[in-house]
């Protein structure tokens, strides 16, 4: 049975970061000749935990004009901006998009199930939700999370004295797997749906969001001394997974042909000017 218990989370976005947003993007869009599909929060906002002094991770999916698609050499399909102290802002072309979606790319799916949405195409957002889950590929997403974890783990958590979120960056994945071992589908992006969706150790749900509570009034390099229950619970998942072997899949025929068609639909509907 399913532990009730809530653990605090909190998606904070000041208003004048989130003008600061849109303005970047619509600066991107005028320098660039492209149309921002979707732009949103990823990273320790989107996730529900950031410290006071964490940045924006700011990601958005684009398109260019038909032009852009029609020539023969390949061109960059990445827009970056510099990043400073308050954002960091990154954005995938929509073929590239496409082919990640294509790949069941864990990182692409976590944008689109972000909590914070600055701004979006909704017919074209909820097209690429739903081909989310469509293409999500529970082996992938096994290996994805399960590989991340055992490197965070064997990276930042073997000393006494550890940086707070770095447990998360263990758990989060850890849960993610368990999630995904349910057979629930998709991982949520937002942590606290994944621990209260699988846990239910009251006094392990307690600890962590002690750990949470501890982190969201802390700076983003704040060192504590080893969490025992959470400490005990990774060592024991990872020791458990250790010997489940991931599988191979064959991706189904049709599956390209359907987003080749999404892209030609797309690019059609926005080859005028942005």
């Amino acid at each position: 049975m399913q532990a009730h218990f809530k653990i605090r989370s909190a998606h904070p976005v000041a208003e004048n970061i989130r003008a600061a947003v849109l303005e970047a993007l619509t600066d991107i869009e005028r320098k660039h000749d492209v149309t921002v599909l979707y732009a949103c929060e990823s990273g320790s906002r989107a996730w529900g935990f950031a410290s006071p002094d964490s940045d924006y991770d700011v990601r958005f999916i684009y398109i260019h004009r038909l032009p852009w698609y029609l020539t023969v050499n390949a061109r960059r399909d990445v827009i970056e901006l510099p990043i400073n102290d308050v954002l960091d802002v990154s954005g995938w072309e929509l073929r590239k998009t496409l082919q990640l979606l294509l790949a069941s790319n864990p990182v692409l799916l976590e944008w689109l199930d972000s909590p914070i949405v600055y701004r979006a195409e909704p017919e074209i957002l909820q097209r690429l939700r739903t081909l989310a889950g469509d293409y999500f590929s529970s082996i992938k997403g096994h290996y994805h999370y399960l590989h991340m974890a055992r490197n965070n783990f064997r990276g930042y958590l073997q000393t006494e004295s550890v940086r707070l979120k770095k447990y998360l960056y263990v758990l989060r994945p850890l849960l993610a797997v368990r999630w995904i071992e349910a057979g629930k589908g998709l991982p949520p992006m937002r942590f606290a749906d994944l621990a209260t969706g699988v846990l239910n150790d009251a006094p392990l749900l307690e600890e962590i969001d002690r750990l949470l509570e501890i982190k969201m009034s802390a700076a983003e390099t704040e060192y504590s001394p080893r969490w025992p229950r959470i400490h005990a619970f990774i060592e024991q998942e990872l020791e458990r997974l250790e010997g489940i072997p991931v599988a191979k899949e064959a991706l189904p025929e049709g599956m390209r042909a359907a987003l080749d068609a999404f892209l030609m639909e797309t690019v059609l509907r926005f080859s005028g000017s942005p």
